[in-house]
């Protein structure tokens, strides 16, 4: 059999244990805290998430690694030592894009974006909000708008790729009103951002590109939030739909 190259589609560290991390992604009930966002389906596609992958576990001198792997290939990998009980390292690798069954035109790989997102809520989940269930919000594919009238610049995130990682983004709204928070990563077609003015939340936007989705590529965007009451949530979605109607989006579906 030929050997295909592997990608690293995303790497990082989650600042608790490898038991809980590990919990995380193999029972269906706790991986709707991260995984998507809320939709109808979510729960059948979490319960597909923990019952497609095959598990491995391996021991290595202190570090003990798990592994799922997936029929296309996908790998996600989980790894502690005993000397950082409370740090878990994450990996995801793909096949090349020419091992890849589907045909890749070269402008987005869309697993690739779900990938990175998914594991950068993960770590969020995790890290910021551990045991709280999450709610979302959303705006789904909405027409980015062409080059000299962007959604996001109505948004307000017009210098949102310009800020770097751990830096601080203060946007303006259309209504006026300050938007600000931290990015907490960033890559070609997304950015993930912690908001400030809701209780450690996380923002997540995806940009679909002109090549991919013509004639003007699409956002999407997740808010993440945990913990709230019904009425602070109900405010917060209020907000929420208020902020792209005024930037001109389609009222958001929820």
């Amino acid at each position: 059999m030929m050997a295909f190259d592997r990608r690293e589609i995303v790497s990082l560290e989650i600042p608790v244990g490898l038991a809980t991390v590990w919990e995380h992604l193999r029972e269906p009930t706790l991986v709707r805290r991260w995984f998507g966002w809320e939709r109808p389906g979510l729960d059948e596609e979490a319960l597909a998430f923990t019952r497609t992958p095959t598990e491995r576990r391996d021991v290595d001198h202190d570090a003990t690694t798990h592994t799922l792997t997936w029929p296309n290939h996908d790998v996600l990998a989980v790894s502690a030592a005993a000397h950082q009980p409370h740090l878990t390292r994450l990996r995801v690798t793909r096949r090349s894009h020419d091992a890849l069954a589907v045909q890749y035109d070269g402008n987005m790989d869309e697993v690739d974006e779900d990938w990175i997102a998914n594991m950068h809520q993960l770590q969020f989940a995790l890290g910021k909000q551990l045991g709280r269930d999450r709610r979302t919000v959303s705006l789904v594919d909405a027409d980015a708008g062409p080059r000299t009238d962007r959604l996001l610049d109505r948004a307000g995130l017009h210098g949102a790729h310009g800020i770097p990682v751990r830096g601080h983004l203060e946007a303006r709204r259309p209504d006026g009103s300050v938007l600000g928070g931290t990015v907490l990563y960033k890559t070609e077609h997304q950015l993930g951002i912690e908001l400030h003015a809701i209780t450690e939340a996380l923002l997540v936007v995806r940009e679909i590109p002109i090549g991919a989705h013509p004639p003007h590529g699409t956002v999407t965007a997740v808010l993440s939030v945990f913990g709230l009451d019904q009425p602070t949530l109900d405010e917060v979605t209020a907000r929420w739909d208020a902020w792209w109607r005024d930037a001109g989006a389609p009222v958001p579906t929820h």
